[in-house]
């Protein structure tokens, strides 16, 4: 009798390890949504009807989180005729990367959790570059503005400095559940100065975050957009990223590790490469300047 018991308890006991490393490795599945005309208005851009015409619909995206117990990874994804394949390394839903060359393309980012570590992959001229980062609150607000150009391709005088916005942090008593794990909240008011109609007006921004720190890691599907825990949902004017699904299974070490192939680059060069390529666009562009277009930050 003690010998049957001692057996049930060694497979519970195996039953129990098994599921606790089930948990600790998986993927989460994401869907972004953009409407540009939405996030010009909120930043409080005056657009007029026949660019708003011309400007693209609102539009989904989806993206996978890829963790095991040490690392991570986040990338666009693509649903294949096959959602529901077999494991493995690819495991659970079938993908294709969707990667895209240029500065404003879709980037992959890793995440190592023991030394708090975030990993920016992205190609740019034909070159896998990889940039360190971290994950942060910007204080440039929940919207990025990438400029093109802005004035005629000679001129040469300096813009004006333009003032960086008020952020505030206020953390709310509401909570949501998201695909099983209850978040609590977080909201990013962001106010700055903007000329409308040559009036000074001031325009806020609210991006709320929503965060668990039930699954034991820091992450954010915008890493610019984080305060603590996982974030399982950023939900602005305009644009949002949603958890969908959760799924736990086996994930590959190779999955979540940056390509070795990829060349280092800072932000300081970066950023050098990006305003050399806005200055030959401006440059070949006839007529000179071109339209501010505001995206969603990165």
């Amino acid at each position: 009798m003690k010998k049957i018991i001692f057996a049930l308890l060694s497979v519970f006991s195996i039953v129990s390890v098994a599921d606790a490393q089930k948990k600790t490795s998986g993927a989460i599945q994401f869907e972004t949504t953009v409407d540009p005309a939405a996030i010009a208005a909120a930043s409080g851009m005056q657009i007029p009807e026949q660019m708003k015409a011309r400007m693209p619909s609102s539009s989904k995206s989806n993206f996978e989180l890829l963790f095991t117990a040490t690392n991570a990874s986040y990338m666009p994804v693509e649903d294949m005729e096959d959602s529901n394949g077999a494991g493995g390394s690819g495991g659970g839903m079938g993908r294709m990367m969707m990667r895209f060359g240029g500065g404003g393309g879709n980037r992959e980012y890793y995440y190592s959790f023991a030394d708090q570590k975030l990993t920016e992959v992205f190609d740019l001229s034909d070159t896998t570059y990889y940039m360190p980062g971290k994950l942060t609150l910007s204080t440039s607000g929940p919207l990025g503005s990438f400029r093109m150009g802005g004035g005629k391709s000679n001129d040469t005088t300096k813009s004006k400095p333009v003032a960086a916005p008020k952020i505030e942090i206020v953390k709310t008593d509401a909570t949501k559940k998201i695909i099983g794990f209850d978040c609590k909240e977080v909201i990013v008011k962001s106010t700055r100065s903007v000329k409308i109609l040559d009036m000074d007006k001031e325009v806020t921004e609210e991006t709320h975050i929503w965060y668990t720190n039930d699954l034991g890691f820091n992450f954010s599907p915008n890493p610019k957009m984080w305060t603590e825990g996982t974030v399982l949902a950023i939900e602005g004017k305009g644009n949002s990223s949603i958890a969908k699904s959760i799924e736990y299974r086996g994930v590959s070490s190779k999955d979540v590790t940056p390509p070795k192939k990829a060349k280092l680059i800072t932000e300081e060069e970066y950023k050098v490469k990006m305003d050399n390529m806005m200055k030959r666009f401006r440059q070949n562009r006839p007529g000179g300047g071109v339209q501010r277009i505001v995206v969603p930050g990165n």
